[in-house]
C-alpha cells in the first residue's frame, strides 16, 4: 500500500502527470489509472491490495462430483480397502464408462480429499527411487509364500498362509489354519497349480514349514518342488525385504480384516479371505502394475513354466495316509494295490507319500523323510529303504 499511496498522492496532491509519475517510479500507467479510479470511489480503502483469485472457476468440480468422491472414500475406508485418489478414480471410471468427461483427474480428487480433511500429513518417507525393485518378467515365473497371524473373536490365534504371484501380484491362494503344517503348504500349492499351472520358481523365508535344511533334511514342499523341477529360493535370514511383495500383502489384508467383524470360527475367517481375494484380484487397481488389477496383469502375458521338469507332470502324485497297526501303508500302482512296509515303530503316524513314477518317498506330516522305495511292478509288498543315518555307510544302513 505504501507505493500505491505514494504514487496516488503524487498525482492528486502534488499535481504531477500520470505519465511522469509512472516513468519515474517504473510502474504501469494502467495500474496507476486503476488506483486513481479506486481512490476516487473508495478513498484510502481503495488502495488496499485485492486478492487475485478469480470469483468463478469454470473447471471447478461440482458439488455432486465432490460428494461422490467423498462417498467412495468413506465406503472403501470402512471396508478396510485402499481408498487413495488413484483407486477412487478407477471406481469412478467404472461407474461412468460412457461419460468419462465426468471423471476428474487424480490431482483434483486429491485436492477434494485434502480440502474435506481426509488427507493426513505423514512424516517424510524414504524416496521410492532409492529402492532397488525386482519383479518377475512373466506370470508364474515366481510365486512368493509366507504366513501371518490373526485372532478369532475368542482370542484364539490362527495362521494365514498366502501365495502371491511375483509378476502380477495375483493372490494365488489365501488359506486359514489353526497351525500351518508342512502338509498344508503342499496342499495349498497343489490346489493352486491345478488352477494356474506349475510356476518356474518359488520364494519363501526359512520357516520350518518351508525348509528343513537346519534339521539336516528336506520338508515336504522341498521334495515336491524338486520332483516338479521348480527352482526353490529362500530369503536371507532376518531380511524380510526379499519376500517384500507377500509381506506387503499381509499389511493390506490385515487392514481389510480389521474393518470386518471378528470371525467366530476359522471357516468364517476363510469366508472373509475368499471375499477379499476376489476383490483384490478382480477389482482393486494396483499401483505397482500400472493401476491394473492383478487378474488383468496375470492374463495379459504368457505364463512361465519350470525349465527342467525332469519328467512329465502326469507321473507325479501325492497321497496322504495313516500307517496301520502292522506298520504298512497302501498305494495303488499299475492297477494293483501295493503295500509298503514302513515299520511297526511308525504305526498310527500320519504320512505323506510323494510318488514320482516308480519312486515313492514316505514322509511324516512335519516333512521328515521316513524312507523310500522303487516299486517292483511284479510284487504286491514293497520293503521301504530307510534313510541313511549320519556316519553310517550305505552298505550298513538298516532295512
Amino acid at each position: 500500500m505504501e507505493l500505491a499511496g505514494y504514487v496516488v498522492n503524487a498525482v492528486v496532491v502534488e499535481g504531477r502527470s500520470v505519465r511522469e509519475v509512472a516513468e519515474d517510479h517504473k510502474v504501469s500507467k494502467t495500474w496507476l489509472y486503476e488506483l486513481l479510479a479506486r481512490h476516487r470511489e473508495l478513498g484510502e480503502a481503495g488502495l488496499v491490495p485485492r486478492p487475485k483469485r478469480p470469483k468463478t472457476s469454470p473447471r471447478q468440480l461440482g458439488p455432486e462430483v465432490e460428494e461422490e468422491i467423498v462417498g467412495l472414500r468413506k465406503s472403501l475406508a470402512e471396508e478396510g480397502l485402499d481408498s487413495g485418489p488413484h483407486t477412487i478414480q478407477y471406481h469412478l471410471q467404472l461407474r461412468h464408462r460412457r461419460r468419462r468427461y465426468l471423471v476428474p483427474s487424480v490431482s483434483s480428487i486429491w485436492r477434494v480429499l485434502k480440502r474435506r480433511g481426509f488427507v493426513v500429513p505423514q512424516p517424510q518417507k524414504r524416496p521410492r527411487c532409492s529402492y532397488v525393485r525386482f519383479a518377475a518378467e512373466l506370470p508364474n515365473e515366481c510365486w512368493q509364500a509366507d504366513t501371518t497371524h490373526w485372532g478369532l473373536a475368542d482370542g484364539t490365534d490362527v495362521e494365514i498362509l498366502n501365495w502371491l504371484d511375483d509378476h502380477s501380484r495375483l493372490v494365488v491362494s489365501s488359506r486359514a489354519f489353526r497351525t500351518t503344517k508342512a502338509q498344508d503348504v503342499v496342499a495349498t500349492f497343489e490346489a493352486a497349480t491345478d488352477e494356474l499351472g506349475v510356476p518356474a520358481s518359488v520364494l519363501t523365508d526359512n520357516g520350518a514349514i518351508f525348509t528343513a535344511e537346519s534339521r539336516g533334511g528336506r520338508c515336504a514342499i522341498e521334495t515336491l518342488l524338486e520332483a516338479l523341477g521348480v527352482t526353490y529360493k529362500h530369503s536371507r535370514p532376518y531380511h524380510p525385504q526379499t519376500c517384500g511383495k507377500v509381506e506387503r500383502f499381509h499389511q493390506t489384508l490385515k487392514r481389510f480384516l480389521a474393518k470386518q467383524k471378528r470371525p467366530e470360527t476359522i471357516q468364517a475367517l476363510q469366508d472373509q479371505l475368499d471375499r477379499f481375494r476376489a476383490y483384490y484380484n478382480q477389482a482393486r487397481p494396483h499401483r505397482a502394475i500400472g493401476r491394473r488389477t492383478p487378474a488383468q496383469a496375470y492374463s495379459s502375458r504368457a505364463k512361465a513354466f519350470p525349465k527342467s521338469p525332469g519328467r512329465s507332470a502326469g507321473h507325479y502324485r501325492l497321497r496322504r495316509d495313516r500307517i496301520d497297526s502292522t506298520g504298512k501303508v497302501s498305494l495303488r500302482y499299475g492297477s494293483r494295490l501295493r503295500h509298503i512296509g514302513v515299520g511297526r515303530a511308525h504305526a498310527g503316524t500320519r504320512a505323506l507319500l510323494l510318488v514320482a513314477e516308480r519312486n515313492v518317498r514316505v514322509l511324516r506330516e512335519t516333512g521328515e523323510l521316513i524312507g523310500q522305495v522303487d516299486i517292483d511292478p511284479a510284487r504286491g509288498y514293497q520293503a521301504l529303504t530307510k534313510p541313511l543315518v549320519s556316519g553310517m555307510s550305505r552298505d550298513s544302513r538298516p532295512l
